[in-house]
């Protein structure tokens, strides 16, 4: 089952505007990306997909291979599913797998 709408915002009411997205990527995904973060503009509803979607069309294959293996917070929130809807304003961090303790 999916999250539930996370993010700044407090409604899924569709709109007319666009929905920018803080995306701040970490360890492998960092590399693959080639930024450490970025500004995403979406249209509403956006989605943790619809994000991944835009950025691996950015960075390409490579970031692809790695979104395949990693973990999602939004507003620092675990997410179990693509399809959670992301809010105006919201950050959604791109966590690879890591080693260590």
């Amino acid at each position: 089952m999916d999250d539930p709408v996370i993010g700044a915002g407090s409604a899924a009411v569709p709109t007319d505007r666009p929905v920018e997205v803080l995306v701040r990527y970490f360890a492998a995904a960092r590399a693959a990306a080639g930024v450490t973060e970025e500004r995403l503009t979406l249209p509403d509803p956006a989605t943790v997909r619809l994000a991944l979607t835009e950025a691996e069309r950015r960075h390409g294959a490579m970031l692809a291979t790695v979104l395949q293996r990693c973990s999602f917070l939004v507003d620092e929130i675990a997410v179990h599913g693509r399809d959670t809807v992301l809010t105006d304003g919201a950050v959604l961090d791109v966590l690879p797998p890591f080693a260590g303790g």
